[in-house]
């Protein structure tokens, strides 16, 4: 079997390039472990920003997003009761964020995927790239007893933090970067409506919470919990109990509560691994970092990978021109790195960390003080939340 290029991952970054590659004559092949109801099933993020909506149109996927997404101008973030907005709009100088699961998302690349007759290969085990420093770069993969081997010009690592690509560069070149924070978040998905049109975020004594939807008929709401804590400690009326001692009174008693339709705990981690470009082995997405979820920037920062992967891979193709891909690991870590700031910034911020000193109590606190005492400030965290330039 032969391709241009071979993705490794089926998620929204390897589905997103294969589309937009196609719409470009160029080749793809995208190699999932999983079904694709299992990737289906997996409940994530969903703030885009401004860029990633654009992306999502150049590749013919923005249809529904802009049909039933959730157009934010702002959100609220709540001081121990003390409730206050942030406008994006006026701050940024005009753009906003779209709320749309990251669910849905996928589900609109995987029905683009099909019109178009792409090759996604689901349950595919065993992969491996081979070969990563030669002109002819080949992946295998095994089904049932079959090992089936794709030769190619590039393969794209988008298998997430547990996938083989990362693991394919050498340790003696790989550098990682990692801090592990020591909570969790709770989260529990609800067919309610949402508490407020817009995010809240609140930082409370007794920890962080956060209010916030994927429609108007379904909920996503989390609080902030030990990492000792698991599923099974938290009954759905433990959760809203506690989910309503960390917001305002106001927010508390119009909060509609009901069974959860799923529920999990997400440990909060940020971790970067440079280069992110191995030979002719090129990572992208949660294979080559990871942010805590406060700031919104997982599935934004991915994003922005594949925009440079894109463009270096059309140049190459279409005009000979690698410069694209010479640059694509410095290009990328340049701004991985100011999400990596601005995600840490968010998390330090509203979270209550255990056995911190009173004066990082302080500190925090004063933060947030000063972050709604000034216009330029409030400018420098609307400039992020909607998307540094790519």
């Amino acid at each position: 079997m032969r391709t241009q290029v071979a993705i490794i991952g089926g998620g929204p970054s390897g589905l997103m390039l294969s589309q937009l590659l196609h719409l470009k004559g160029i080749d793809t092949i995208v190699l999932e472990r999983q079904s694709r109801e299992y990737v289906l099933s997996r409940i994530r993020a969903g703030v885009l920003e401004h860029g990633f909506a654009k992306l999502m149109r150049e590749a013919q996927c923005g249809e529904r997003m802009d049909r039933e997404g959730e157009i934010h101008d702002g959100f609220y973030i709540s001081d121990n009761g003390n409730m206050r907005r942030v406008d994006l709009h006026k701050h940024s100088g005009g753009s906003s964020v779209v709320v749309y699961g990251q669910t849905e998302l996928t589900r609109d690349l995987y029905e683009a995927r099909d019109r178009m007759n792409g090759v996604v290969i689901h349950n595919a085990e065993d992969v491996q790239p081979h070969d990563l420093k030669s002109d002819q770069p080949y992946v295998t993969y095994r089904q049932g007893d079959e090992v089936v081997r794709i030769d190619c010009d590039y393969v794209i690592g988008a298998d997430g933090f547990h996938g083989v690509s990362r693991k394919s560069i050498p340790r003696d070149v790989l550098k990682e970067y990692e801090k592990v924070y020591p909570f969790g978040w709770l989260g529990v998905l609800s067919r309610t409506k949402p508490v407020s049109p817009e995010l809240i975020y609140a930082k409370h004594e007794r920890g962080f919470a956060l209010c916030s939807l994927r429609s108007q008929v379904l909920s996503r709401y989390y609080i902030q919990v030990p990492l000792t804590d698991t599923v099974e400690d938290w009954s759905d009326d433990k959760f809203w109990e506690e989910l309503k001692r960390r917001l305002p009174v106001d927010v508390a008693e119009r909060l509609v509560t009901g069974p959860s339709i799923e529920k999990s705990i997400a440990p909060l981690r940020s971790f970067v691994a440079e280069p992110m470009r191995y030979g002719n082995l090129f990572l992208a997405g949660d294979a080559a970092h990871i942010v805590p979820p406060t700031g919104a920037r997982g599935l934004n920062s991915a994003a922005s990978d594949i925009y440079y992967l894109y463009h270096a891979l059309v140049a190459h193709y279409k005009e000979g021109d690698d410069t694209g891909l010479d640059n694509y690991s410095a290009k990328a870590l340049a701004r991985v790195w100011k999400a990596q700031r601005f995600s840490w910034w968010m998390t330090t911020m509203l979270h209550t960390f255990p056995d911190s000193l009173p004066y990082d109590q302080k500190l925090s606190q004063t933060e947030l003080e000063y972050l709604f005492s000034s216009e330029r400030a409030q400018g420098s965290l609307a400039e992020n939340y909607v998307g540094l330039p790519f």
